[in-house]
């Protein structure tokens, strides 16, 4: 395993977590990981299951300030205040934070970061120095299209946006999407190898999507799909992450060109991997596996998920983040054994 290089977050913060190197993966594999996550990203037969954030690494600059820095409360590159909520895990905008005084007013309001001035260089020496050369690298895309603009303004208000200015809306998306675009240029320069983004815009809630499909066609779909376009052009996969329930999307989602999808499990996945474990990667967690009393059951449950899933299509098994280190381990260590023996068959 390489070396853990000092990171400048706050220890046992999320970005720290982020940044730490992955620990090596057991067992004498025949290839790497990066090239079996690859192959499960298009569609090729892997060796095994992999797991994610476990299989890959993360790219987490210090200098993209989306947030503020250091998950620490204050102003992020557009001015939003955000503070940070302990029961989130997570940092929010204040209540009542404004920007954007009216919609009709986003021009004169907000002001892009300069992303010249960034010292990015300086940075990516730190974060690069810890890139395990066998996994695949990942940047997340935080703040999707949808989610700045209600960072800046009152969610209700950005809403009406979509029935009240449709033409000032596409100017804002137009905005947003060349941003999207610089910014993840300077990333893939300078933090070189990214192998795929994770593409973040929450668009529903508990219970279903926020816009209908014909307004998220009209209105969403066409400007992420130039940024995941122009992302596919670089050579580089897309993952989505989108909060809520949202699979009412997915076939837009596979027009759009997406690879991968970490669903919430509020989301359909007997049915999203059964109709299309084929066309796109699907992450899903290993049930029950979490509350497991020990290594035996959480190896039962292992073949299990292995069993009804792996014969679906492009899987990968979500990370366990609250089981005891023991049963974490028998439980991993049985996901590779299982399904590396389903895949050689």
């Amino acid at each position: 395993m390489k070396e853990n290089i000092p990171s400048r977050q706050k220890p046992g913060s999320m970005p720290w977590l982020l940044q730490q190197t992955p620990p090596d993966l057991p067992g004498d594999r025949p290839v790497t990981a990066k090239e079996n996550l690859r192959r499960v990203f298009t569609g090729e037969k892997p060796f095994w299951i992999p797991v994610w954030n476990i299989d890959n690494q993360n790219v987490y600059p210090d200098v993209v300030w989306e947030h503020p820095p250091y998950d620490a409360d204050g102003l992020d590159w557009f001015g939003t205040e955000w503070i940070m909520v302990e029961t989130a895990g997570g940092q929010m905008p204040k209540t009542g934070t404004r920007v954007i005084s009216e919609f009709k007013n986003w021009k004169e309001d907000v002001t892009f970061p300069d992303l010249t001035k960034v010292d990015w260089e300086e940075d990516a020496k730190l974060q690069t120095s810890r890139y395990d050369p066998d996994r695949l690298h990942v940047f997340h895309t935080a703040e999707g299209l949808f989610e700045r603009l209600h960072e800046l303004m009152p969610f209700d208000e950005t809403l009406m946006a979509f029935y009240d200015e449709p033409e000032l809306l596409r100017d804002w998306f137009e905005a947003m999407v060349n941003y999207k675009i610089e910014l993840l240029g300077y990333v893939f320069k300078y933090y070189d190898p990214v192998d795929y983004i994770i593409f973040g815009d929450d668009w529903g809630t508990q219970r279903a999507g926020f816009f209908s499909n014909e307004m998220f066609r009209e209105t969403l779909m066409p400007y992420t799909k130039r940024i995941w376009d122009w992302v596919h052009e670089q050579g580089k996969f897309v993952e989505l992450h989108s909060c809520g329930l949202t699979q009412q999307y997915i076939e837009e989602f596979l027009e759009m060109g997406l690879d991968a999808w970490t669903p919430q499990t509020n989301n359909d996945l007997d049915m999203l991997t059964a109709k299309y474990g084929n066309q796109i990667t699907l992450t899903v967690p290993i049930e029950g596996v979490e509350e497991a009393a020990s290594e035996e059951e959480a190896r039962r449950l292992v073949r299990a998920f292995v069993d009804k899933y792996a014969p679906r299509g492009r899987i990968v098994a979500g990370k366990l983040f609250t089981a005891p280190a023991e049963i974490a381990d028998a439980a991993y260590d049985e996901l590779y054994k299982y399904s590396s023996a389903f895949y050689a068959r």
